[in-house]
């Protein structure tokens, strides 16, 4: 029977540290018998780099894990996330959104008792009740706007209760709700998190996404966005998340150390996967 196609799929933003290579040989660990993918998720230009996309390759064959070729970068597909876009926006689930983060602090109020998704506090719907000519002549106006999708107007497309399969914990229900209307593009970027990954997942034919727990609630925007797109929905499993010795959860933005200083420390790929877990 063959096994599961999974991926890892970081964004080179920054060195990888403990966390990433957690993630990594989890998902390659669940890959045995099948296909381990690795994906460069290099949408944000302004923060991706080159160099970082470089270490990737290096610290994972540290490592010792081998993947397929060739290795997918979001960055040179733009193209498969525009046509997703163009099908939403024929579903009419898309409007254009002109709000700064201080319009929507201004129109929430008190954004401590405003109501709040994962991702922090819900969108008020501003810009979705815009006329059509309203918001083309602000487009026309050349003004920045994010593309957001109408998640009620989704949900009753998408024809009745959407499920997906946790490995762990059995059949779930989504409930894409929880985050508002959330951004799928802006002007200059023709995609976000996750319009990429759900396109990327299915394009690459990936049967098992293997995720940290911080990222499960995606998991329900995801689905929705297949069923939309009709796209095939995989199975997930879900992974703890490392922390430090303060108790926080290894990040890059907190300065994590790096795989790279480990390795210069005199670690080696057995000391860290040990340390992984692994």
């Amino acid at each position: 029977m063959p096994g599961d196609v999974t991926r890892f799929a970081p964004s080179p933003t920054g060195f990888l540290h403990l966390g990433h290579a957690h993630a990594a040989l989890f998902a390659a660990a669940h890959a045995v018998n099948g296909r381990f993918l690795l994906r460069i998720e290099d949408i944000d230009q302004t923060r991706c780099r080159p160099e970082y996309t470089a270490a990737v390759f290096d610290d994972l064959a540290w490592l010792g894990l081998h993947w397929e070729q060739p290795v997918r970068q979001q960055s040179q597909h733009l193209e498969d996330y525009r046509q997703a876009l163009g099908t939403l926006e024929q579903l009419g689930v898309l409007y254009p959104c002109f709000c700064t983060r201080a319009d929507i602090v201004r129109e929430v109020g008190d954004i401590h008792r405003a109501p709040h998704g994962p991702d922090g506090v819900l969108y008020p719907g501003t810009c979705r009740g815009l006329s059509r000519a309203e918001a083309q002549e602000r487009l026309d106006a050349g003004l920045p706007y994010a593309l957001r999708l109408d998640v009620q107007q989704a949900q009753q497309m998408s024809g009745g209760p959407l499920l997906w399969t946790d490995r762990r914990q059995g059949v779930q229900r989504a409930e894409p709700q929880i985050f508002g209307d959330v951004v799928l593009a802006r002007k200059d970027t023709p995609t976000s998190y996750h319009l990429a990954v759900t396109v990327d997942d299915a394009l690459q034919g990936v049967t098992l996404v293997t995720r940290g727990q911080d990222l499960r609630a995606a998991t329900d925007v995801h689905r929705l966005l297949q069923a939309l797109l009709d796209l095939p929905t995989p199975d997930y499993q879900f992974h703890g998340l490392l922390c430090g010795p303060d108790g926080k959860r290894l990040a890059k933005r907190d300065q994590a150390k790096t795989l790279r200083a480990m390795r210069a420390e005199g670690l080696t790929a057995r000391d860290v996967h040990t340390l992984a877990g692994f």
